[in-house]
């Protein structure tokens, strides 16, 4: 347990900060499942899903959640896989 006044304050901003990126993590995985199950049911939406996708691992790399390497594999995995459905 944090003793100091600072080690407590600096607790109390850590979880205030870890709810802000358990959210944009959840995001982050609902927008990337959705794009997953959009590019495997060849649905019309997929251009749509892909954008949002990326868009979320762009802004959790942007916050920190992910490493830019992280993020830049993750959204080139999902454009390979956009790409092998459609070949």
């Amino acid at each position: 347990m944090a003793i100091t006044k600072g080690a407590k304050k600096a607790h109390r901003a850590s979880l205030r900060k870890r709810v802000f990126n358990v959210r944009r993590k959840r995001a982050l995985t609902d927008a990337t499942k959705a794009a997953k199950s959009a590019i495997a049911g060849k649905s019309k939406d997929v251009q749509k899903s892909l954008a949002e996708a990326f868009s979320a691992i762009d802004k959790a790399a942007k916050r920190g959640i992910l490493k830019p390497n992280t993020a830049n594999r993750k959204k080139a995995r999902l454009a390979a896989a956009h790409k092998r459905a459609n070949a």
